[in-house]
């Protein structure tokens, strides 16, 4: 096989993805088709999520069947990841951890597909070093089990283990070079500055896809480039293709909202928003369209998301879940800064990235720690990321400090990147540049 050359057309490491079905839907979790008895009363819910409904109904049936079938066992696993991440909930993690474990016990040998539907299931509950365990045990089970190096790509990313997450996309591209290394690949070119590498890659991986949902994923990411780039105008025309590309992408929906944000049109992003939590209430939607009602005055209707938010975080930890960065740059910004630290400090013990070393950097400045904040943010920008709230954190970090120059610079840097980068701290990052001019 050829070997593609991941130093010369593309680097590749996959973050804030809890499954490989999020970015590829050839691998263990996915849906196949299944028996029109399996399926329920139609409903507003996707045709991928239906579809994967169908397919855990079809699999738990012929299971009953066949109770000892170590591959069936595998395969519903996957699935329930997969719908936890379709719908995010987390009460189908429990449910994925018994049918693989079920699998692995029936077939403790060589059993590449459960080791890596574990391998999903631990980076889904950001357990990320047991999910590089898992990777690196079905690589050795089968080393030419291409889903196995997406999982270790992932989980090596969030651990901050750089040269390990490239080599595992190297052997993904090697086995499978597609949407799911391309994609992986685009995200460690944007943490180290090199946007239009990452849009190329990008592009590589729109012209493979055929899925539908895959399509309006590569649309998606190609938009958040744009949009983390200050380009919003451009960014709300790639939602939009990634919308009619899958009307039901849910990420689409919430970057439009994204968008319309940053336009200041503000009724069509709150309705876009409300929309999207509707669907699927993340922590990052709710987060989101409470800062956008905080910014507009309506510091109430902020505070239900927030709740809703703590509702969500609790019951993703009733499921395994271990999430101190969500929680942590909540309460930073919106709560206790002195927990966020006790929060983000137990996240840096188990994975030394740069988005912890960004949260845990701000919490700290929250806490008047500046001169440890300091070393921690220039930690975050050591990749070279354009990234307007980590500037922005460095820049007040200096400020605090007396900096004024380095401050200065970075702030400005920050909103030269994205001028909208938030609707409540791109206010402040202007008026303490001006502060400072």
């Amino acid at each position: 096989m050829r070997r593609l050359p991941l130093l010369l057309t593309t680097l590749a490491l996959c973050g804030g993805l809890a499954a490989l079905g999020a970015l590829d839907r050839t691998g263990p979790g996915v849906p196949h088709p299944a028996a029109d008895a399996a399926a329920g009363p139609p409903d507003n819910r996707s045709t991928a999520e239906s579809s994967l409904t169908r397919a855990i109904a079809a699999d738990q049936q012929r299971l009953r069947q066949l109770p000892t079938d170590a591959a069936l066992w595998a395969r519903l696993g996957a699935e329930y990841v997969e719908q936890a991440r379709l719908t995010a909930d987390p009460a189908y993690y429990p449910k994925a951890d018994e049918a693989l474990h079920r699998s692995l016990a029936l077939a403790p040998q060589a059993n590449a597909d459960a080791l890596t539907g574990l391998g999903a299931l631990a980076n889904a509950r950001h357990l990320f070093d047991l999910a590089r365990d898992f990777g690196e045990q079905a690589v050795t089970a089968s080393p030419a089990h291409w889903p196995a190096y997406a999982v270790l790509a992932d989980a090596r990313t969030q651990l901050g283990d750089d040269t390990g997450a490239t080599e595992a996309v190297q052997q993904l591209l090697d086995r499978r070079p597609g949407t799911a290394s391309f994609t992986r690949a685009a995200y460690d070119l944007e943490q180290h500055g090199r946007t239009d590498d990452a849009r190329a890659a990008l592009r590589q991986a729109l012209d493979g896809a055929y899925d539908p949902a895959d399509k309006a994923f590569c649309h998606y990411q190609l938009a958040e480039l744009d949009r983390n780039s200050g380009r919003a105008d451009d960014a709300l025309a790639g939602y939009r293709q990634a919308l009619r590309a899958d009307p039901d992408h849910t990420p689409a929906l919430a970057g439009q909202a994204r968008a319309e944000a940053a336009l200041g049109r503000n009724d069509e992003a709150l309705r876009d928003y409300a929309a999207a939590v509707a669907r699927v209430p993340l922590p990052q939607y709710l987060l989101e369209l409470g800062e956008l009602q905080e910014s507009l005055g309506r510091p109430e209707q902020a505070q239900e998301q927030y709740r809703l938010l703590a509702a969500e975080q609790r019951l993703a930890a009733a499921n395994g879940v271990v999430d101190d960065l969500t929680l942590g740059q909540f309460q930073a910004d919106h709560g206790d800064p002195a927990e966020a630290v006790r929060l983000l400090r137990a996240e840096w013990d188990r994975r030394q990235n740069v988005l912890v070393a960004d949260a845990l950097a701000w919490a700290l400045h929250r806490t008047g720690a500046e001169a440890e904040a300091l070393d921690l943010a220039r930690r975050a920008q050591a990749h070279g990321w354009h990234n307007a709230l980590f500037l922005y954190h460095l820049g007040t970090i200096e400020h605090a400090l007396g900096r004024t120059d380095d401050a200065r610079a970075h702030l400005t840097e920050a909103l030269s990147t994205d001028p909208a980068f938030n609707p409540l701290q791109a206010p402040l990052a202007r008026t303490a540049l001006a502060g400072l001019r």
